[in-house]
């Protein structure tokens, strides 16, 4: 809340420059033109397909794939167009809303599908820009690059963006990014780039989940996002609500090239390019990397804010063309985070009560992963080996003084490793995708731990193995008509007690694609299957009185039931609706409070630092409807509505309260619209339902203030007021010869509606007796206009 506060105290001089350029005709002369360049291969295989046509969509310009699937389109009008490819015994593919400029214009590539039947004519069939993989046909959505660079409000933060998805929300008050999905806990998702695996998306992430105030992960790297919110693939382990997967782009193999943005918050750069060319006019390895840099603290210093978010992130992807069958990436990501204390020079209450009771933290996070792709000899198939370490710190403390930093009562000072290895064969006959693989994993966890309000404290750790196996067939049958899918995996590890018993774990699911006409414009999708997730280390490496008391905990077990329609009215046209069921079970609650885990993992405090037993059951259940315009001419939009029910118990199984995150209604619009070459508008609005939050035990609270005790058995009984925003963003583009320019207006809570907040409280003393006295925060009531430019050169 407060970061966005900020946000109305800028300077209204920059405000008002801004405004100025942006209405100016002309900065300079402007250069007119632009290149585009990509490859065009096999979607299968990733095999170059050589004399494959690419054309710009009436017009006359095109070309022709050379020996490596590359090709080039010269002189084009700067604009938007539909770009589309063609090769013999292969389905059309057609990109559209490509943007062209006079530089930095990123490569377009084309994937294409053999035909069902391998006809030896060219066959006009479209890919729709729905395709969903065929091993997740159901509960599937992407983001196009196009989507995410101009996403309103969202800062340049992925974590943000992916909240535009149909069944996704974040934080009722909008300071975090926590990633809820279809009311399941932020801890329920895992997170991949380019298939490895990363523990976390945000800066100030909550240990044992994933939530965090900011995104770490830079948009200019993705050719886009996806998501499956059901129906995983047999590939991914550890999910419960949702996989988001995070595909990278390889750095530019001709020349080098820049980008740089600055936004609300953080100046960030951006540099790519060929690595070892020589005298070549392409290089087998290419890189692309990033540094940014926050802002926000000075920002925050200069208003006189209590507390100050100080971060630094970095991203990288080097890869390496072997020969035409190898091709080997080392990617990484990782993160500086300093969460300050700043004693305000006018001490309000409300912020006093964020300076007495806010966390001081420090992060350090890294994941590092190299991969290896080989294309099988007889092109039918290739393995997918990879290699990653990640890499977690999280010194968290709270002080009764935080003003001196005196009174330390709580700290949880832990570093989590995980050194995973996994390999995966795809194998393609005439028909079926088969697809297995196993993983193995190395995890330690170390934790220094002290809590004086409940006088447990260890200094120690653990190191166990964790391992997986999976298997998953795929095939369209009935004149490809109706698409299958089959699989399961199981997964095990050497440190809780019936880790290996692999047999608990064997997870099965199946799903269904059925075109109800010939056209394919109509669909009815299906899906079932059992997922399991670990439970997380700081949990498992939990000590008291020197014994590891949760050992005992079992892997949490969710199963899916999804069923619905889609209606494809035109090639970029989409009308879903799909119910779902979600049954949990073995979710762990805690002894101390009472309260599942299924509950916790939205703020700041440490997610699993308490004894636990695997007695809670769960269910959410509800149905979504979603309307998707795809940016074929010039707009874009995804409306979607979400009516859903978020169950869980404690340890009585048979009592289901409304979970912390029952909003029950989740109403989504975003959208953009293009005017010409170089304007743009995108709005986005969305409205949650009253959510629940636990009140606190007063007295409780007074015995360990700072520190709050909330009746977990009133969660349900009290809930926050209807949440509802709306955001737009205007964006203004120049080309120019040696570089283009994107200056960008946004106006976050464009109608000044108050944030609903849950209430906080002040310690107060008098004749002797404590008392706590409720303090009521700021609400995001005002307008706030931000400012930022990205040039490409």
């Amino acid at each position: 809340m407060l970061y966005a506060q900020s946000l109305t105290r800028l300077p209204r001089i920059v405000l008002l420059l801004a405004l100025t350029v942006f209405f100016s005709s002309e900065l300079l002369l402007a250069q007119q033109t632009g290149t585009l360049n990509g490859r065009v291969t096999d979607a299968r295989t990733g095999e170059p397909l050589i004399g494959a046509n690419v054309g710009i969509e009436g017009t006359a310009m095109g070309a022709s794939t050379n020996l490596e699937g590359f090709f080039e389109i010269r002189n084009i009008p700067v604009g938007s167009y539909n770009v589309v490819a063609t090769f013999v015994g292969y389905e059309r593919e057609r990109r559209i809303n490509i943007q062209v400029r006079s530089t930095g214009n990123r490569d377009i590539n084309f994937e294409l599908q053999p035909t069902a039947d391998e006809l030896d004519e060219l066959v006009f069939t479209v890919s729709e820009p729905f395709r969903a993989p065929v091993e997740n046909p159901t509960s599937f959505n992407r983001l196009s690059p196009e989507e995410i660079a101009t996403y309103p409000a969202g800062n340049s933060d992925i974590a943000k963006v992916v909240q535009s998805l149909p069944g996704v929300s974040g934080s009722v008050t909008g300071f975090r990014n926590d990633v809820i999905i279809r009311g399941g806990a932020p801890n329920e998702n895992v997170y991949f780039i380019d298939g490895i695996e990363i523990p976390t998306i945000n800066h100030f992430s909550t240990q044992g989940s994933a939530g965090g105030p900011v995104g770490l992960l830079n948009v200019t790297f993705f050719e886009g996002v996806d998501l499956s919110t059901s129906a995983f693939g047999a590939r991914y382990a550890n999910a419960l609500s949702g996989v988001l997967q995070f595909n990278q782009r390889n750095g530019n193999d001709r020349e080098f090239r820049t980008n740089f943005r600055v936004g609300a918050s953080e100046a960030g750069i951006t540099a790519e390019g060929p690595l070892f060319r020589g005298g070549e006019p392409t290089s087998n390895t290419t890189f692309i990397a990033s540094v940014r840099r926050s802002y926000l603290q000075l920002l925050f210093q200069l208003i006189d804010l209590p507390f100050l978010p100080d971060y630094w992130d970095y991203q990288y992807k080097v890869n390496h063309r072997i020969d035409s069958f190898n091709d080997v990436y080392l990617t990484g990501v990782g993160s500086i985070n300093d969460f300050r204390i700043n004693v305000p020079g006018d001490l309000t209450p409300d912020r006093q009560a964020i300076l007495e009771q806010v966390p001081v933290i420090r992060q350090r996070t890294n994941t590092t992963g190299i991969a290896w792709r080989s294309r099988l000899q007889s092109s039918n198939g290739f393995w997918l080996s990879s290699l990653s370490s990640s890499w977690f710190y999280n010194d968290f403390r709270r002080f009764r003084d935080n003003e001196n930093q005196e009174g330390l009562f709580a700290q949880n000072t832990a570093t989590e490793w995980r050194h995973t290895a996994r390999t995966e064969l795809r194998y393609f006959t005439e028909k079926s995708t088969w697809n297995t693989g196993l993983s193995f994993r190395v995890n330690q966890f170390r934790n220094d731990f002290f809590d004086d309000n409940t006088g447990i404290s260890f200094d120690d750790g653990l190191d166990f193995v964790s391992y997986g196996a999976f298997f998953q067939w795929s095939r369209p049958v009935w004149d490809g008509r109706l698409d299958l899918t089959a699989g399961f995996r199981f997964d095990g590890n050497t440190f809780t007690d019936t880790g290996n018993e692999i047999y608990r774990t064997f997870s099965p699911r199946a799903a269904a694609s059925l075109r109800l006409d010939e056209s394919g414009q109509w669909r009815m999708t299906a899906s079932a299957g059992r997922y399991f997730k670990k439970p997380p280390m700081n949990l498992l490496g939990f000590r008291k009185d020197g014994d590891f008391v949760n050992r005992s905990a079992r892997y949490i077990r969710s199963d899916h039931l999804t069923y619905g329609f889609e209606f494809f009215p035109r090639n970029s046209t989409r009308f879903a609706v799909e119910g779902f069921l979600k049954l949990y079970d073995d979710y762990p609650v805690s002894v101390t409070e009472g309260v599942s885990l299924a509950n916790l993992g939205g703020g700041f405090d440490v997610l699993g630092n308490d004894a636990v037993e695997s007695a809670g059951r769960g269910r959410t259940y509800g149905v979504e409807f979603v309307y998707q315009q795809k940016f074929e001419t010039n707009y874009y939009a995804i409306l979607a509505y979400t009516l859903f029910w978020s169950e869980f118990t404690g340890f009585d199984r048979d009592e289901f309260r409304p979970s912390a995150w029952d909003s029950r209604h989740l109403l989504s619009f975003t959208g953009g619209y293009r005017l010409g070459a170089n304007w743009e508008f995108s709005l986005r609005s969305r409205i949650i339902g009253r959510t629940p939050f636990a009140p606190i035990d007063e007295a409780a609270s007074i015995e360990r203030y700072p520190a709050f005790v909330f009746d977990f058995d009133r969660l349900g009984d009290e809930r926050l007021s209807l949440f509802s925003v709306t955001d737009i963003r205007i964006d203004r583009k120049w080309n120019f010869s040696s570089f283009s320019l994107d200056l960008f207006l946004e106006v976050q809570n464009l109608f000044g509606q108050n944030t609903p907040s849950e209430p906080s409280y002040l310690l107060q003393t008098e004749n002797g007796e404590s008392t706590l006295k409720r303090v009521d925060q700021l609400s995001d009531s005002s307008v706030l206009p931000t400012i930022g430019l990205i040039i490409d050169f």
